[in-house]
């Protein structure tokens, strides 16, 4: 089973499409701010999650639910805004900030200690999206992606990117 999650106007076949709102059109309602999700464990093959994280308040139980209902090896595919970005301060909604390390905390065990002493996820890739014209992105989203910590560190408070891309393994 596929999950889409907090789907809004995106509503994807071949997914069971969750959110919170009675006025878009999803397969289940449901507030992803209250956990354990409606699934059993093992159960879920892949999960998006596109720009619907960052308006978690519960976002540390809400990654420990999704590691609980994914199966071995599951995909976690995440977009969420740059936390330098104008979309991340823009919308008076968003609860959090990313930044490239921010799955650190699941994907390494000295991080997410008070839980458990193991990673729960592997981080597959990390992407970083300058804008949303794929023109500018061919040129330099390849320069933003060379280094993450460089770019954070000396040029993301100059040249923001817009979005970032995570891809997640589930590991049991």
């Amino acid at each position: 089973m596929k999950l889409n999650l907090g789907c809004g106007n995106d509503y994807k076949e071949g997914y069971v499409n969750i959110d919170s709102s009675k006025d878009v059109k999803s397969d289940k309602v449901w507030n992803l701010e209250k956990t354990p999700l409606p699934f059993k464990a093992n159960s879920i093959d892949e999960v998006l999650a596109h720009h619907v994280l960052e308006h978690i308040h519960n976002f540390i139980p809400l990654m420990h639910d999704l590691h609980r209902i994914c199966e071995k090896r599951a995909l976690i595919k995440i977009k969420v805004p740059f936390y330098l970005s104008c979309g991340a301060f823009m919308d008076p909604t968003h609860k959090r900030f990313f930044t490239p390390f921010t799955m650190d905390y699941f994907c390494n065990s000295c991080f997410n200690y008070e839980i458990t002493n193991k990673p729960l996820f592997k981080k597959r890739r990390v992407k970083l999206r300058y804008t949303f014209t794929r023109k500018i992105n061919y040129l330099i989203d390849p320069l933003i992606n060379f280094n993450h910590k460089i770019y954070c560190k000396f040029f993301a408070g100059i040249f923001p990117c817009a979005e970032i891309y995570f891809e997640l393994e589930v590991l049991k």
